[in-house]
């Protein structure tokens, strides 16, 4: 299939990439995976074998006239155990290399579709000042979108980082989350290229 490009002309891709109808369990499976690896999970509590102390019995068994005891970190007590603690939690979902490259390649062919993927030649900014960036986007006429390049330049980082509804990552840094949530997708040529090379069932 071809892709027109924003200076004029078309560019050739491959339509096992580029025109894959949209499957939305899939989708919904690999966003939900990459959103739940993001997730700590780190929450922890100690049980009684695990708090410090406590070895010594606290009184006699019997003669004292007081509830028998073996520790001093029983959960019944202060300073003692959880009696369930909580454990660190990996909260990842498995998804196989195939279902996420199938996932991304659904999640461009929709952005083809609904008119929202920005074919460029090239982009990049003279200096690393906001300004610059915006009047490069005011000319592509764009409020809102993700920037897609083959290698993020230090001027480029900069000038974007200001910006609110602007994302700009290389091709490794893509994930399907910022695709889906941004209006609108510009990436270069060369990001194209490498996508192709990516997401090709052979790559």
């Amino acid at each position: 299939m071809k892709l027109a490009r924003m200076s004029g002309g078309e560019l050739d891709v491959a339509d096992e990439i580029f025109s894959r109808p949209y499957n939305d369990a899939l989708v919904h499976q690999v966003v939900v995976s990459y959103q739940a690896a993001g997730r700590q999970g780190s929450k922890a509590q100690k049980t009684r074998s695990q708090v410090r102390g406590g070895g010594k019995k606290p009184w006699k068994q019997k003669g004292s006239g007081r509830a028998r005891a073996g520790s001093s970190r029983s959960p019944i007590w202060r300073s003692g155990g959880k009696t369930f603690a909580a454990v660190p939690r990996d909260f990842r979902k498995q998804v196989n290399r195939k279902m996420y490259r199938g996932a991304l390649q659904c999640i461009f062919s929709q952005l083809i579709r609904e008119d929202r993927l920005c074919v460029v030649t090239n982009f990049s900014v003279e200096n690393a000042k906001t300004k610059s960036l915006i009047e490069r986007l005011q000319v592509l006429g764009m409020s809102e979108a993700l920037i897609i390049v083959d290698e993020v330049t230090p001027a480029l980082y900069l000038s974007s980082r200001n910006l609110v509804n602007f994302e700009v990552c290389d091709v490794q840094s893509v994930d399907p989350v910022s695709l889906i949530a941004f209006a609108h997708v510009i990436i270069t040529e060369t990001a194209i290229a490498q996508f192709e090379e990516r997401l090709s069932i052979h790559g």
